[in-house]
């Protein structure tokens, strides 16, 4: 890993970007030596970082005898649940205009939630300042509609204010969706009102050369013209269960897929899907928070269950009738994964089949109906989907991604499908296309190629051959590339810098700093602590990476508790070179309270390939105990410091999964947990993610049952502590309820804390405060010290 200083200004060519307009522009600040001593970790840090201190004022002699040394800020509950967290305010939605030379984003003017759009234009004496900011706010949880919360919540959307831009590929319009309205912006105008209805309008979408509209309003498909003013309704028959234009839970739950409906290239026609899920039950939930009674109902798909009906159909976008496509067999069972246009008369269309192992790309023509397989992958596990498909401009070719190697890498293949060469190979995951550059036949992507804690850009002939790192700084990159691929953004950390925001020319030269997140004041006056980056060897030979927070309070001659955070479970990396790691304050507030901290990414998590991925395929909570017991065993050896007979665990979501099957798996080894929103048997999970990896219930009985935290019960042991919002319409509360009559019936003790007003993520600052606070007395009274 490289070494670099918090904080640290990047050199080259770099033009510091000025902040106008009433935007908060941070102070001058100095690098901070956070220094985490790992090869002293057997020792307090507190005692280390006092000799440390002692050694520096008497070789400095240029300070002043009375000058003060500044100190650090010890970090409280509720600086854990005030988000953003330091150093995490950074541009998001980042766009370059048409002809490359101006960049627009979102990011907030306070390092709060609260964001507006930005715009810079490059050239000499670069300048960033606020274009447009919302009216009276703009979106929070409590103004936007019921549909839109799920949306945010689906899409773990936390901002407010200008939360969303969506801007046309042809023109220079960017509709912004506040308040369940849509407003319109052009560079050098005003923010104008263009919808004001009772009913929201969602998911919005402009025409490519920007002349109207689309939207979805009361489960019916809209466009409205953007001079006239004119709408016309596309779509007919939306009712209790049946929608059109959106995607169903399962696509934006588990797909990633958020939008429901497509404009053609030329905007002549728009397909859309429509959704019936009347064939599912509907599952209520209460609201028992306020003085008044209220529920909610969704029609949740349960593993094994039946899933929405879901048909593709293509429309006018003058209005008329729409076109029904026949994508599959009759009965067939499949998920719409993906839609793409080629043309204005192809569709490119991507079905995964109900198991997930087998994925069929089809080009349909919208006029005759007629459908062509082009490409189909097939694996013994599951496919995962991606969102890597281009057509390349005046050839017609396809630039797709495949994991039938094991690692994800990308193929050139011609219109019909045949395969033309394989693009890039080796034992390592491409993560995604982030751009085409048609003219010089060049195609952009990020990967961990160099190293799987790190993400870089890359580019490489689509004729195949040497790849080009463009990204010298190891660490994490995040990049937005030019249409013409002459300039990118990156937003560039590593464990100790936080998020710097560039704009650099294609070889990853810098040509302006956009925004530097260390601006934050709260970087320099939290006490915050890189984690030790580490690795080793399980029993079978895998290469496991940690990350390990040394207790920051501690009796000379003691031992620490040791917390481990977990995952655990697929399509995440818990472990990365990132300022994430050093910004999250769960973790350093632990580690102040005394506790040593670690993180261990199993087999399952994300990034090292199918085969680690789908170690757990049919048997969860299994491969990913042994890895995690190994780790407390590797990091217990390592560091003198953890008492490896105190070892608690806690995470969220599949965390809480795995909290639960620690604490029943190896009880010798984890003595206590605090499990959130866990799920307890994944016969009560969605069809779409449970079966991806387990199968049906009916297909994998022992599965199911092996892999349930309700059929071993009764070897359940230590303190335990349950977490769980009432609210969450994801893993439904009932998963904690089922687990409460379990452990009763099994006379067993517990804690349980439901949190009435809390969905899957939990927003709300007091709430999160309480949480945090009952988290770590819960260990500190499991643990005494």
């Amino acid at each position: 890993m490289i070494d670099v200083a918090l904080g640290a200004h990047h050199h080259g060519a770099a033009i510091k970007l000025g902040v106008v307009d009433n935007a908060i522009s941070g102070p001058d600040r100095q690098i901070a030596d956070r220094t985490s001593y790992p090869e002293l970790s057997g020792m307090c840090r507190g005692m280390i970082a006092t000799i440390f201190a002692i050694g520096v004022l008497m070789v400095t002699s240029s300070r002043a005898a009375d000058e003060p040394v500044p100190r650090r800020a010890r970090i409280r509950a509720v600086d854990v649940a005030t988000l953003p967290h330091p150093g995490t305010v950074v541009p998001g939605a980042i766009s370059f205009a048409r002809d490359g030379k101006v960049v627009t984003y979102l990011k907030s003017e306070s390092n709060s939630l609260a964001r507006a759009l930005w715009s810079v234009e490059l050239g000499a004496d670069p300048l960033a300042r606020v274009i447009a900011r919302a009216p009276d706010g703009g979106d929070t949880d409590a103004t936007v509609s019921k549909e839109e919360q799920l949306r945010r919540e689906r899409q773990r959307l936390r901002e407010t204010g200008i939360t969303q831009v969506v801007r046309a590929s042809g023109s220079d319009l960017i509709v912004v969706p506040i308040g369940g309205d849509l407003f319109l912006y052009r560079p050098g105008g005003e923010l104008k009102r263009f919808t004001e209805t009772p009913s929201p309008e969602i998911d919005p979408k402009p025409s490519a050369d920007g002349s109207a509209v689309a939207f979805v309003r009361d489960g019916e498909l809209f466009t409205k013209d953007v001079e006239s003013g004119r709408e016309i309704q596309l779509s007919k028959g939306a009712a209790d269960g049946i929608s059109n234009g959106l995607a169903e839970f399962i696509a934006q739950e588990e797909f990633g897929r958020f939008t429901g409906y497509w404009w053609s290239p030329d905007g002549s026609k728009i397909a859309y899907q429509q959704t019936d899920e009347r064939n599912i039950p509907l599952y209520t939930i209460a609201h028992q928070d306020g003085p008044n009674y209220s529920a909610e109902t969704h029609r949740y798909p349960f593993a094994g269950a039946e899933n929405a009906l879901v048909r593709l159909g293509v429309v006018p976008a003058s209005g008329g009738a729409t076109t029904w496509l026949n994508l599959a067999e009759p009965a067939e069972d499949f998920y719409l994964a993906r839609v793409d246009w080629d043309g204005p008369g192809d569709l490119l269309v991507q079905i995964l089949s109900r198991d997930q192992k087998t994925l069929r790309l089809l080009r349909v023509n919208v006029g005759t109906g007629e459908r062509t397989l082009v490409v189909e992958d097939r694996a013994e596990t599951y496919v995962n989907l991606h969102n890597d498909l281009r057509i390349i401009p005046g050839t017609g070719e396809i630039l797709w991604s495949s994991e039938r190697t094991g690692f994800r890498h990308l193929e050139l293949r011609d219109r019909d499908g045949k395969l033309v060469r394989t693009i890039t190979s080796g034992d390592w995951p491409v993560d995604a296309v982030v751009g085409l550059d048609a003219k010089r036949r060049e195609v952009w992507f990020t990967a961990g190629k160099d190293g799987a804690l790190e993400a870089n850009l890359y580019r490489v002939s689509l004729e195949g051959g040497t790849i080009v790192r463009a990204t010298p700084e190891s660490g994490t990159h995040r990049i937005v590339v030019a249409e013409d691929a002459n300039h990118f953004v990156d937003t560039f950390s590593d464990l100790k810098t936080p998020p710097v925001t560039t704009i650099r020319d294609r070889d990853g030269k810098i040509l302006a700093t956009l925004d530097d997140a260390a601006a934050d004041p709260r970087v320099e006056t939290m006490d915050l602590v890189a984690p030790q980056l580490t690795e080793f060897k399980n029993r079978d030979g895998v290469l496991l990476h940690g990350a390990y927070y040394p207790p920051r309070s501690c009796v000379p001659g003691t031992k620490s508790p040791l917390i481990v955070m977990v995952y655990g479970g697929p399509h995440v990396q818990n472990v990365t070179s990132s300022w994430a790691m050093t910004a999250d304050l769960t973790a350093q507030f632990l580690a102040e309270q005394g506790f040593a901290v670690w993180k261990l990414d199993n087999r399952g998590s994300a990034r090292r390939g199918l085969a680690f991925e789908s170690a757990l395929y049919r048997r969860m909570g299994e491969v990913e105990v042994r890895d995690q017991m190994e780790g407390v065993k590797f990091i217990a050896g390592s560091h003198p410091e953890v008492d490896s007979a105190r070892v608690g665990i806690t995470g969220g979501s599949y965390g809480g999964y795995m909290t639960l099957r620690c604490l029943q798996l190896a009880p010798d080894v984890f003595r206590a947990g605090v499990a959130i929103a866990p799920v307890t048997d994944w016969d009560g999970y969605d069809t779409g993610y449970t079966e991806r990896y387990m199968g049906t219930p009916k297909n994998n009985p022992e599965g199911y049952k092996s892999s349930s935290v309700l059929e071993k019960v009764n070897s359940l042991s230590g303190r335990l502590l349950v977490i769980h919002g009432m609210l969450d319409e994801n893993v439904h509360f009932r998963h904690s309820a089922r687990l409460a009559t379990a452990l009763i019936a099994a006379d067993k003790p517990f804690e349980m804390l439901p949190v009435p007003s809390e969905r899957h993520s939990s927003r709300k600052v007091p709430e999160r405060t309480y949480i945090t606070e009952r988290l770590s007395n819960f260990f500190s009274k499991a643990f005494p010290r």
